[in-house]
């Protein structure tokens, strides 16, 4: 009987269903667990605008923070490691470089060059911690050295950002050196009475703290960085102890005499420029002369 039949209509193809493309565009606060707008963070200088913690920066945005205007002259740009030990682990080491290469567009975790900082000249090298968490290398230690013999050359203070996880395992004991090399390069420059001072970010551990980090005539700090040689679950798996609540964040260091000040991001250049005075780096007959020419 046809007055039961239903004719069959093929089904509608739902209309695609619109999304927001919001992937990539949010973070979460590791200080406060807010969740943040990166935008908002990044024109905060990578610091939660709810809680002020801050997060990591890479090198290229904190030189453009502390020179004038962000305008600064790069060198060595073109330092690269040659693999001398023909390294390998879970993959070789040459692949993990041109890994890090290609995400940060640098040849290696540091990034030195000159400009001015509130109208008065300086060098800065920033450690970029994306490139093999800010691992010291021979590139790092060279590029550091000939920083400091620039400013030795021409009586030019010196900065360095440190942001990094210590001396790089796929060099061995040539990342080792580094740490000796740094030094008595830092040596000669004090013997200059050349100022230098040393920013500790978040985390600065290992061979790093164990030499340039923390060799500074000033040495400063973010707050809540991480600060010291071995990391807090190496140290209590030896000592078979609980540490003490804020081991080694800056706040501690500070609380024990190990750090001289602690500042925020906002505030960083103004410190500098003014410790920098204070110092004495640009007082009359201090023998600048050529500068831009190191």
């Amino acid at each position: 009987m046809p007055w039961f039949r239903k004719e069959k209509k093929p089904l509608e193809t739902p209309p695609a269903e619109k999304r927001v493309q919001t992937e990539g565009l949010w973070t979460k606060c590791e200080g406060c667990k807010q969740i943040l707008w990166k935008k908002d963070l990044e024109n905060n200088l990578q610091c939660c605008p709810k809680c002020n913690f801050h997060f990591k920066m890479g090198s290229a945005n904190r030189l453009a923070m502390l020179f004038d205007d962000g305008k600064y002259e790069e060198y060595d740009a073109s330092l690269a490691s040659p693999d001398p030990l023909n390294f390998t682990d879970r993959k070789p080491y040459k692949a993990r470089l041109e890994e890090a290469q290609k995400l940060t567009g640098m040849k290696d975790a540091l990034l030195s060059g000159w400009g001015m900082i509130a109208g008065k000249p300086a060098m800065i090298c920033a450690m970029e911690f994306q490139f093999i968490g800010g691992s010291m290398g021979a590139v790092v230690g060279e590029k550091i050295t000939r920083a400091i013999d620039r400013c030795i050359g021409q009586r030019m203070p010196l900065v360095i950002v440190s942001c990094s996880g210590g001396a790089r395992m796929m060099e061995g004991a040539i990342s080792l050196l580094q740490l000796a090399k740094i030094s008595a390069a830092l040596a000669r420059l004090d013997e200059a009475h050349v100022p230098y001072i040393s920013v500790l970010t978040h985390p600065t551990t290992g061979g790093t703290t164990a030499s340039f980090a923390m060799l500074g005539d000033l040495n400063i700090a973010e707050p809540g960085a991480l600060i010291g040689f071995a990391g807090p679950r190496v140290i209590e798996q030896t000592i078979r102890q609980k540490l003490p609540e804020g081991f080694q964040r800056s706040e501690f260091l500070m609380a024990h005499g190990m750090l001289d000040a602690i500042v925020p991001r906002k505030e960083l250049k103004a410190y500098l420029a003014t410790a920098l005075d204070l110092l004495g780096a640009w007082r009359p007959g201090s023998g600048l002369r050529n500068f831009g020419q190191p």
